[in-house]
């Protein structure tokens, strides 16, 4: 297989994966009343490090006042809080509160039960997690 189309079917095969994952998600929040940013935006809020509103945006590829939206809705819903950050007055820090790490939580196991990953065996998984990070570790340092 020449470079060319190897580099083709790796897309196509992120774009499968990306639907199944997304269909195994979709009617879940649907119950839960969450948009597919918002499940994003509690997946990523894991604590550590603390993140603003405006990192929020940037890990979901949105811009500020999207974030900010959506941010106050899931406030309203009692999944996230705002905190004063320690050392830039401006900026607040974005964190789940109980319920939402447990919805989180809930998502998590959700999608993880329902895999694609989960047909392989533990060490191939690791070596695609490696490689996976390998690969968005390299386009996080590119931009």
């Amino acid at each position: 297989m020449d470079a060319r189309r190897l580099d083709r079917e790796l897309i196509d095969y992120l774009f499968v994966l990306h639907d199944h994952v997304h269909g195994e998600l979709k009617s879940m929040l649907r119950e839960l009343e969450l948009t597919d940013a918002q499940a994003g935006a509690l997946w990523r809020l894991t604590g550590e490090p603390p993140m603003t509103a405006r990192r929020l945006a940037e890990v979901l590829n949105c811009d500020a006042s999207t974030a900010t939206s959506m941010i106050d809705r899931l406030e309203r819903q009692g999944l996230v809080s705002r905190e004063p950050h320690p050392t830039d007055r401006r900026a607040k820090i974005v964190r789940l509160t109980l319920e939402g790490c447990t919805l989180r939580d809930r998502v998590i196991r959700h999608a993880v039960e329902r895999s694609p990953f989960a047909r392989l065996d533990e060490e191939s998984r690791r070596r695609l997690h490696a490689l996976l990070r390998q690969a968005s570790t390299h386009d996080q340092e590119a931009s």
